[in-house]
């Protein structure tokens, strides 16, 4: 552990924000490499009195920095990790940055379930770094889930990001496309959950370069109309879930309503357009029969 006073350091963190860059990225760096959590770093500012440690030397961390602004390649990516709930999550540019409205998804589940359920089983589709898994995992111990994604490396992340953030045994992973890997648990799952790829083509292509450049198109991109992998995930749907089970889906701030309409064709009851916090129409959910 490397000491510095606490003045000296403020005096460098604004030196570093005045190149540019935006408070929440630069959290992130000193939260993952520096050492220093962010409630940690508000105080500093209360109390600039006495002396800071850090886990990596200031020229280190201005380094990886100095990269971000240079290259826009995302700190999370530099760091190698992100932060999401209260999962410390690692990350590579082999899966997406779970993003902070992503969060809803358990708080959905929460309210359909209760914060204490019985025993059922879940799958998400398409897991990435695992997150929505994990956090269901770890929320839920009675329950039994399983998570898939076509790309064995992102998987390999996923599980080590759940052997570092439980001790919990009740979530496996399976490689293969959406549905594929489960077809021995059709008509018997309670709830399904995916945040596909739903970017259609012509939005894709005007997406920030430090998202469009660094993380995986296969994560991204929806198709023409970014309802490819959703209208799949649907209609495929009803062979897996158990009468009742729950479908939830992310989706792109414009298109609830048509994936609404896509449920109620494929015989989904109680539909719901439910919004993230920005009053956006981000999740579609619905019961089966």
């Amino acid at each position: 552990m490397l000491s510095i006073s606490v003045k000296e350091f403020l005096f460098w963190k604004k030196k570093q924000l005045s190149k540019g860059g935006d408070n929440q990225s630069f959290a992130v760096l000193l939260d993952c490499l520096g050492g220093i959590p962010t409630n940690v770093l508000n105080t500093l500012i209360l109390n600039p009195e006495g002396d800071l440690y850090l886990k990596k030397n200031l020229i280190f961390l201005e380094s990886i920095w100095n990269e971000h602004l240079l290259t826009s390649t995302p700190i999370q990516y530099l760091c190698g990790f992100t932060f999401w709930r209260d999962l410390k999550l690692r990350v590579s540019d082999k899966v997406l940055i779970p993003r902070p409205e992503t969060e809803l998804i358990v708080e959905i589940v929460f309210k359909i379930f209760g914060r204490k359920s019985k025993k059922l089983l879940f799958a998400e589709l398409g897991t990435g770094s695992g997150a929505i898994s994990i956090a269901l995992a770890m929320a839920y111990p009675m329950w039994n889930g399983m998570a898939t994604d076509i790309d064995q490396d992102a998987l390999e992340i996923a599980n080590e990001n759940f052997i570092n953030s439980s001790t919990q045994s009740n979530l496996k992973f399976y490689c293969g496309h959406w549905w594929i890997p489960l077809e021995s648990f059709k008509s018997k799952l309670d709830l399904a959950i995916s945040n596909p790829p739903y970017i259609p083509k012509d939005v894709y292509e005007k997406l920030p370069k430090e998202v469009k450049n660094f993380e995986p198109k296969t994560a991204l991109l929806g198709g023409e109309d970014g309802l490819k992998h959703i209208r799949e995930i649907i209609q495929k749907a009803p062979l897996y879930l158990k009468d009742r089970g729950w479908l939830i889906l992310e989706n792109h701030f414009d298109q609830g309503e048509k994936v609404k309409q896509l449920l109620i064709k494929s015989k989904f009851k109680s539909v719901e357009i439910v919004n993230d916090l920005s009053g956006l129409g981000r999740f579609t959910i619905g019961r089966y029969k």
